[in-house]
């Protein structure tokens, strides 16, 4: 069989072989089961500090290296980003409210190949307004997905989960992004969830990247505080985020990430 290891394209893409794979369904399975049992952690009272805490040592258990512990100073297993937070929210002391709701972010190293995967989490009862906008970023992420066919563009991705969000009368946060991975945490190309039909890179077998759209009740403006990593939202708004990471094959977009236990979504259960 010939093989396309190591082809990059003209846009600087990463055209992985069929046998690659597996190696990423290893490596998403691992972040994926960590995030399924996580779930029974979160509740009301507790800290995103112990959390993390408990992730970091679900990733030793699990024979796997943190991505992000040491990445660009970043000394935590997860970044945990609650209510107005976008994204990168750092762990520590806080106690989660009824009500809360939050995005754990988990990525690993399973043999040389990453594994990257986030989802969305409530302690206590879940708000009505609160359980919407996690319900149609969960759905905007999946029409992301069922763009993601060889001969689409980027931008036919973007433009599926833009619209479905904007139709819903919610905001696509255009600041941050998805990304190339596969032997390493962060490649080509920007996987952004906006745009317009037929821009962008095409679509071909064998790209790897994730799809993250991070969506707000509110404008989809944001700021990053201080610490240069916490994002939230300028006006305060709710926002909420899904994560997968995906290979294209003949057929679609393959899902690296998803939940063994079917807890993908914190109102599912298994």
């Amino acid at each position: 069989m010939q093989t396309n290891r190591g082809r990059i394209t003209k846009d600087g893409i990463r055209i992985y072989e069929p046998g690659d794979f597996a190696g990423m369904h290893a490596a998403g399975r691992v972040a994926a089961q960590i995030l399924d049992d996580i779930a029974a952690h979160v509740f009301t009272g507790q800290t995103t500090g112990e959390i993390d805490r408990l992730i970091t040592q679900m990733v030793d258990d699990a024979g796997a290296t943190s991505a992000t512990i040491g990445y660009k100073g970043y000394q935590h297993a997860s970044c945990i980003s609650v209510n107005h937070v976008v994204c990168h929210g750092i762990p520590g002391d806080k106690k989660l409210k009824d009500g809360d709701i939050l995005n754990i972010d988990v990525t690993v190293i399973v043999d040389g190949w990453f594994g990257d995967t986030s989802r969305m989490y409530v302690a206590g009862d879940l708000p009505r307004k609160a359980e919407r906008l996690i319900q149609v970023t969960h759905d905007a992420l999946m029409k992301g997905i069922e763009a993601a066919k060889p001969g689409n563009t980027f931008g036919d991705i973007g433009h599926a989960i833009q619209v479905y969000a904007e139709s819903n009368r919610m905001s696509v946060v255009r600041d941050f992004c998805g990304h190339g991975l596969g032997r390493v945490f962060h490649a080509p190309p920007n996987v952004v969830h906006y745009g317009r039909p037929g821009t962008g890179p095409t679509l071909e077998e064998g790209m790897f990247f994730t799809i993250e759209p991070m969506i707000n009740l509110g404008r989809p403006d944001t700021k990053v505080l201080a610490d240069d990593w916490t994002a939230v939202t300028r006006d305060k708004s709710l926002s909420a985020q899904f994560e997968h990471s995906i290979g294209i094959t003949a057929d679609g977009g393959e899902i690296f990430t998803l939940s063994p236990g079917g807890k993908y979504h914190p109102t599912w259960e298994s």
